[in-house]
C-alpha cells in the first residue's frame, strides 16, 4: 500500500503535462487501474481483513485524486503565465468590422413625415388596429351600402357564436383616430395620425397591410388655402426642394365636403423624380374640409368650428423620395435590398434632434 501511494504520489507530481496526468488517472484509480484493481480484491477477504483494508484503500484514492486535481490546477495556472508571458495584444488597433443594422424606409418616412409636421404644430395621436365598424365606418359618414364596407374589401373579424358584440374590423384607414382624438380633445385640434392599415387587395402598388398618415386640423376660420399651405410646407420640407406647385382637383370622399385629390407638379427624367418641375402631375394625397357629419360624430358642433382633413400614404412617400419601384419589397426583402437604397444604420431620423440624412 505504501509502494502505491509513493509510486503513484511522485510520479503526478514529475507530470509534464495533462496528458501525462490523464495516463496516470487512468493507471491509479481508473476501471482497471491498480487501486482499483486492489479494490476489487475486498471481496475476497474475510470481514477482519476488510475492515483494516477498506479504510486504507479508499484514503489511498482519495489521496491520489486529490493529487491528480491538485497538480490539473498546477498545470492550468503554468500554461496560463507562458501564454500571458508570450502572447501580446494590440488594444490601439482598429476592430474588426462589424455588420450593422438599418433602419426600414417605412420607419425612416414616417418619422420625417412626423417631424415636419411637428413643426407646424401637428401632435401624433393614436388608436387601436382592430376598430368597430361605426369608427371606422359610420362616424365617417360612409354609408352601409359603400363598397368599401364589403368583405371584398375589409378584413372582418370573426365572432363566436352568441357574441353580440357590433362588427370589427383591422381598421382600413387611420381616419378613426381623428374621430377618437376629436371626442378626448374637441377643438380647437391639429393632429396627424399615422399607422398600419388594412385591405384586402396586393399587386405592386398595393399590399394587405401598409402604413398612412393622416392630419387634422379644426379651428373656427379654417379654410381650403390653410390645408394648401399646409401641404405645400409639407411637399417642400419631405421632397428637399425650394418650387412645390401643387393642383387641387375636385374629388369625393364620404368624409370631406368639398373634397380634392392633389397633384404634384414634376418630371420624370431617366427614370428620376423630379419635384416641381416639368410638364407632369402626380397625385400624391387625398384631402378636403372635414364633413359636418364628422364633426359631430367627435363631438364637435359643426355651426362653430369647421376644419380640413387629408391622408397620404407613408410607403408611397417612401417609394417616390427614394426611387423603389415595388411596394412589396418593402416586406420581404433583405438587408441589402436596404442598403442598396441607402438606409444605412446612421439614417435616423429623430424629433428631438432633426433628421439626419
Amino acid at each position: 500500500m505504501d509502494d502505491l501511494r509513493t509510486k503513484y504520489l511522485e510520479a503526478i507530481a514529475g507530470a509534464g503535462d495533462e496528458s501525462a496526468l490523464e495516463d496516470l488517472r487512468l493507471q491509479a484509480v481508473g476501471k482497471k487501474g491498480e487501486v482499483s484493481l486492489k479494490m476489487r480484491e475486498l471481496g475476497k477477504m474475510t470481514p477482519e481483513e476488510r475492515q483494516v483494508m477498506g479504510p486504507k484503500l479508499n484514503a489511498l484514492k482519495d489521496e491520489i485524486n486529490s493529487a491528480l486535481s491538485a497538480k490539473k490546477s498546477a498545470l492550468a495556472d503554468a500554461a496560463l503565465d507562458e501564454r500571458l508571458r508570450t502572447e501580446w495584444l494590440d488594444v490601439t488597433l482598429p476592430s474588426r468590422p462589424r455588420r450593422q443594422g438599418t433602419i426600414h424606409p417605412v420607419s425612416q418616412v414616417t418619422e420625417e413625415v412626423t417631424t415636419i409636421f411637428a413643426d407646424m404644430g401637428f401632435a401624433v395621436a393614436e388608436g387601436p388596429q382592430v376598430e368597430d365598424d361605426w369608427y371606422n365606418f359610420d362616424a365617417l359618414n360612409i354609408p352601409a351600402e359603400h363598397p368599401t364596407r364589403t368583405e371584398m374589401d375589409t378584413f372582418y373579424m370573426h365572432k363566436a357564436e352568441g357574441d353580440d358584440r357590433p362588427p370589427h374590423v383591422l381598421r382600413t384607414h387611420t381616419s378613426p383616430v381623428q374621430i377618437r382624438a376629436m371626442q378626448e380633445q374637441g377643438a380647437p385640434i391639429r393632429v396627424i395620425a399615422p399607422g398600419r392599415v388594412y385591405r384586402a387587395d396586393y399587386d405592386q402598388t398595393h399590399t394587405p397591410m401598409f402604413h398612412q398618415i393622416e392630419g387634422l386640423a379644426i379651428d373656427r376660420d379654417i379654410s381650403m388655402a390653410n390645408l394648401k399651405w399646409c401641404l405645400e410646407e409639407f411637399c417642400r420640407a419631405f421632397f428637399e426642394v425650394d418650387k412645390v406647385e401643387l393642383r387641387f382637383r375636385a374629388s369625393h370622399f364620404p368624409f370631406t365636403e368639398p373634397s380634392a385629390e392633389v397633384d404634384l407638379r414634376c418630371s420624370w427624367e431617366g427614370g428620376t423624380l423630379k419635384v416641381g418641375e416639368g410638364d407632369d402631375w402626380m397625385e400624391i394625397l387625398g384631402s378636403g374640409m372635414v364633413h359636418p357629419h364628422v364633426l359631430r360624430s367627435g363631438g364637435i358642433d359643426p355651426d362653430q368650428w369647421q376644419g380640413f382633413a387629408f391622408g397620404i400614404g407613408i410607403d408611397r412617400l417612401a417609394m417616390l423620395k427614394y426611387g423603389i419601384p415595388d411596394l412589396r419589397a418593402f416586406f420581404d426583402s433583405d438587408l441589402r435590398w436596404l442598403r442598396h437604397y441607402g438606409f444605412a444604420s446612421l439614417d435616423v431620423p429623430s424629433l428631438a434632434g432633426g433628421l439626419s440624412r
